[in-house]
């Protein structure tokens, strides 16, 4: 047994008893405050395998757990957190759901919403005083010409995301680049901000293809041998490039290029290795706390919304008990104040870009590996005041003009 310390001069040697922890205030004593998930059942994309089904609640999940998590915390700084979850069906009406759940004054919304309902609820005159947590949709004209005052977006957009692979792929050497894609609005999207980042970081997009062909039969042996032709086909007539870049949102036929391309290269974009906010391979920093706590709460693995939606509300929570403020307006000026340093399992502290409401945060390089491949920014980008901001648009770049 080990033996106890000898006092220090002008003490007893009594053993002291250990401070006691803050007591937790009762729940009447609690101040709640109200979190509203608004989200829409649009219709998912089929999963490229039958071998994996279909989530159909993405991102609720996470703003669950977060929930478990502030009310854990709350009890001892006094405050308190209430989650109502305002999901519609796909053909629902979203404005009136909003104007539902803004009739009680201005709250806090967690928008699991696509661009156009996003922006429909945000200029609401009811919604005006609110903050709108944006975890779903990655259009960069959210950030842009489309900015909003009350709404900040957690989840990276498109330029965040192919500024983050050209980085690596610069300091890999790769610098030139062959583009096939779908020709769909994200797509598209997605496309210019690939060219944006080319101009930016010195490569080039040496072809930009789209990909017609529907894809093949996923349930028999016959689609696979169908695809085994097809993708050398489509694929060698490119010019030489270091890297395939696939942009295919609907993930109908991207995952088909690895190993299949007419030259042995690399294939990054939407499918193989991807820039995302998270990723299941990702152990770094604490992260193996939410990656094992979704498992245990929706029987799956986390996604990228599940995070996105945890983060959204821990911005949000975090916030009401560092400041001490409950108020949407009081709490949106700490999220852009020096204060707010938002610790989220990325090794660093995150935070809000004053000029969008763009979160500031690593970006995960993974997808389909047992481990991350890379973070970005990558070593050698430099900023002058916060590296992150080397990803998306800086602020002498952004169209975003608040009134």
């Amino acid at each position: 047994m080990v033996g106890s310390a000898p006092a220090a001069p002008g003490e007893s040697s009594e053993a002291k008893e250990p401070a006691a922890a803050a007591p937790a205030a009762s729940a009447e004593d609690l101040q709640t405050t109200r979190i509203v998930y608004l989200g829409k059942q649009y219709e998912e994309p089929l999963p490229l395998s039958y071998a994996e089904k279909i989530i159909t609640d993405k991102g609720i999940q996470g703003a669950r757990l977060m929930i478990k998590e502030a009310n854990q915390a709350g009890t001892f700084a006094g405050h308190a957190f209430e989650l109502v979850e305002a999901i519609i069906p796909a053909d629902g009406d979203i404005v009136a759901k909003a104007k539902e759940v803004l009739a009680d004054g201005d709250t806090f919304i967690i928008a699991d919403l696509e661009p156009t309902d996003l922006l429909a609820v945000a200029d609401l005159p009811e919604a005006k005083n609110s903050v709108i947590m944006n975890i779903r949709s990655s259009a960069t004209k959210l950030r842009q010409e489309e900015c909003r005052p009350n709404v900040f977006h957690i989840i990276p957009d498109w330029a965040m995301r192919a500024d983050a692979l050209a980085q690596y792929l610069i300091w890999k050497k790769w610098p030139r680049w062959y583009v096939l894609r779908r020709d769909g609005v994200e797509d598209q999207d997605y496309l210019a901000q690939v060219k944006r980042a080319a101009a930016r970081f010195g490569a080039k997009v040496v072809e930009d293809q789209v990909y017609r062909l529907p894809p093949g039969a996923r349930n028999v042996d016959s689609g696979h041998q169908q695809v085994q032709a097809q993708i050398p086909m489509e694929t060698q007539s490119a010019p030489d490039h270091d890297v395939l870049w696939v942009i295919n949102t609907e993930d109908d036929f991207g995952d088909y290029l690895m190993y299949r391309t007419h030259l042995p290269r690399p294939v990054v974009g939407t499918q193989g290795l991807q820039a995302t906010a998270w990723d299941p391979s990702y152990t770094e920093s604490g992260a193996m706390r939410f990656q094992r706590a979704i498992p245990r709460q929706a029987d799956r693995k986390p996604t990228e919304r599940d995070y996105t939606g945890w983060l959204g509300v821990r911005s949000i929570t975090e916030s009401i008990m560092k400041s001490n403020k409950t108020t949407p307006q009081e709490v949106k000026a700490y999220m852009l104040s020096p204060e707010f340093k938002l610790e989220a399992s990325k090794g660093q502290a995150l935070s809000f870009r004053d000029w969008d409401h763009q979160m500031r945060q690593p970006i995960i390089l993974g997808g389909g590996t047992r481990v991350p491949v890379s973070t970005s920014p990558q070593d050698g980008f430099l900023h002058e005041t916060n590296l992150t901001d080397t990803l998306g648009f800086d602020r002498p770049e952004s169209k975003c003009k608040f009134p």
